[in-house]
């Protein structure tokens, strides 16, 4: 009976700290999503409704890494003017 409980108290432990360090990255998703968000909110802005393509949600996410001049490029190339894709981009890694 004894290795059943120790079996047992490992396994509690083991989910529990898979339970915390799951419920830290959710914690911790949030955060840099509503930064790739509020790029692509200030894209859409422009588009006046429109919702924004894939490729502008990609330009949105390399911004989010801090490559603010290849989030540029990527979202002037996909149609978007280069004063909103300055202001999207600078908002994306905060």
């Amino acid at each position: 009976m004894r290795t059943s409980t120790r079996t047992s108290t490992r396994i509690a432990g083991v989910l529990t700290g898979l339970a915390l360090a799951l419920g830290g990255a959710a914690l911790a998703a949030p955060a840099a999503h509503a930064d790739v968000t509020a790029c692509i909110n200030q894209v859409e802005r422009e588009l006046q409704g429109g919702e924004a393509p894939d490729s502008i949600r990609m330009a949105c996410y390399v911004g989010l890494t801090g490559d603010h001049e290849q989030c540029v490029t990527g979202l002037t190339a996909s149609g978007v003017t280069n004063g909103t894709a300055v202001t999207a981009c600078r908002v994306a890694p905060r």
